[in-house]
């Protein structure tokens, strides 16, 4: 594939608009999914089954999972993450009538019918509790969901990422998205040359250290066969200039990182979200990119904004594997 070939507007379902998603209330059901009945139940009955320990795949197959009640909703679920509009939202998990380890248990259950739950942390976590830490994010060995920092747009190192909401902040922490199909195809329309700039590789960090393992290649726009991804974070890339190997940014990178980061924040693009307690939000990080304002948190430390974190790989979506460009 040449850069003549992508370069060009690509639309389809997942190059929406946020404003066109508030103003057709009609197409509501398609993204926010209440939960049955019968979904509730049999994720209520599976929580008390499973047995306490580690997180793992074969636990789960032990308490008889996969679940038909789960069925058509996870079926529901990949199809719109991989070839709809790219984000769906659950409402209604039942964490009320679950302690807390039933809460993540139910959660995990839930997830493994989406996809295959993979590693978020260099200890290998599966779940990770998004909450203040009381870190400063400027510290390039800390990463922005143990912070209340507001987070640029950027995408996770998976196919999906699940958000299960557990308690709201105070005030902000609103989740906002944009969809990286809509970006790419203004970009490519108003400015082909930086769209370009956005197809050739760029220095991100992991943030796993100062060896060279921290520092790896990706390109901003790209295709994996047919389809279109997009691979972004301002600050990861930014902070990769540390990197003895990784070289300062040119201007023409700075300014289609700035082009990227003006549409993103745009509201003529972006759908802002605020998510209840038991709403639990799946997106694709390909075609999807996520934020999230900075927030102020509640003083007793049993109402502290609290969501649960998953990284799924899909076998029919787009590869878990944050390959380097070499």
């Amino acid at each position: 594939m040449t850069i003549t070939d992508v370069l060009r507007p690509i639309g389809g379902s997942a190059a929406w608009r946020g404003p066109e998603l508030v103003e057709a209330p009609e197409h509501t059901a398609d993204w926010i999914v209440p939960l049955t009945a019968e979904q509730i139940e049999a994720l209520v009955t599976v929580a008390r089954q499973l047995p306490e320990g580690p997180f793992r795949s074969e636990d789960a197959a032990a308490a008889g999972v996969p679940l038909p009640a789960l069925a058509g909703l996870a079926t529901e679920v990949r199809d719109q993450l991989v070839r709809g509009r790219g984000f769906v939202v659950l409402r209604g998990m039942p964490i009320e009538q679950l302690s807390p380890l039933e809460v993540e248990r139910a959660y995990w259950v839930l997830g493994l019918h989406v996809g295959i739950p993979v590693p978020q942390t260099a200890a290998a976590d599966l779940l990770v509790h998004v909450r203040d830490h009381g870190l400063d994010y400027a510290d390039p060995s800390v990463r922005g969901y143990q912070t209340r920092a507001g987070l640029d747009y950027h995408v996770d190192g998976s196919d999906v990422v699940g958000l299960l909401c557990l308690r709201a902040a105070r005030s902000g922490g609103t989740s906002t998205i944009v969809s990286s199909t809509a970006l790419h195809d203004e970009i490519v329309v108003r400015r082909p040359d930086l769209a370009e700039v956005l197809h050739q590789p760029f220095w991100f960090d992991r943030r796993n250290g100062d060896g060279p393992d921290s520092f790896y290649q990706r390109r901003v726009f790209g295709f994996e066969g047919d389809r279109f991804v997009m691979y972004y974070g301002r600050s990861y890339i930014e902070s990769a200039q540390r990197g003895p190997q990784t070289g300062t940014l040119t201007a023409a990178q700075v300014e289609a990182l700035d082009l990227v980061d003006e549409l993103a924040n745009d509201p003529a693009f972006f759908l802002p979200m605020d998510l209840h307690p038991g709403d639990v939000q799946f997106l694709d990080n390909r075609v999807v990119m996520h934020a999230r304002t900075d927030f102020v948190d509640w003083p007793e430390a049993e109402r502290k904004r609290d969501m649960v974190r998953l990284w799924l790989s899909l076998d029919d979506g787009r590869p878990a594997e944050m390959v380097p460009v070499r």
